[in-house]
């Protein structure tokens, strides 16, 4: 038995008889990039969605006349329920925590405006305790949320 020598292949030939087949390229089409990056970005406008702070649960006292704070962006937002649980910016925290929490949002923002939004079944003298917290934090500008009669 002898040992059988197979001739050197050409690089066009297989053994088996295929075409070797040429390189690849390794460019990527930029044609239609724009066109995905337009796509995408109307999809991400699209299904966005931008937060609202949630709060707890009040119901709002009523009032005879109100007035509408046009800028959003300087508005924090302290709501106390029927229970008497203080809540800022969606963070349930205590009566003590109060004055720290706002001192720190009163220096990053000084022209911060504290809109109270106290349930109708709350006891006063929790929103005048927070009143005090807020003053000791000078926090001086305070809006009460109420409805409007009607």
């Amino acid at each position: 038995m002898g040992i059988a020598v197979i001739p050197p292949m050409s690089e066009a030939k297989l053994a088996v008889g295929f075409k070797q087949k040429s390189k690849l390229s390794s460019e990527i089409p930029s044609a239609s990039i724009a066109d995905i990056v337009f796509l995408l970005l109307i999809f991400f406008m699209t299904v966005t969605v931008f937060k609202e702070y949630q709060g707890l649960r009040v119901q709002l006292p009523t009032a005879k006349s109100t007035q509408k704070i046009e800028a959003k962006r300087d508005i924090t937002y302290i709501w106390i329920d029927r229970e008497n649980r203080l809540n800022i910016d969606d963070m349930i925290i205590s009566m003590s925590e109060v004055r720290p929490v706002m001192s720190d949002k009163m220096i990053e923002n000084p022209a911060l405006i504290v809109s109270i939004r106290a349930d109708e079944r709350s006891k006063y003298g929790n929103v005048a305790m927070l009143m005090e917290e807020l003053k000791e934090a000078n926090a001086l500008r305070i809006n009460f949320a109420t409805l409007s009669e009607g």
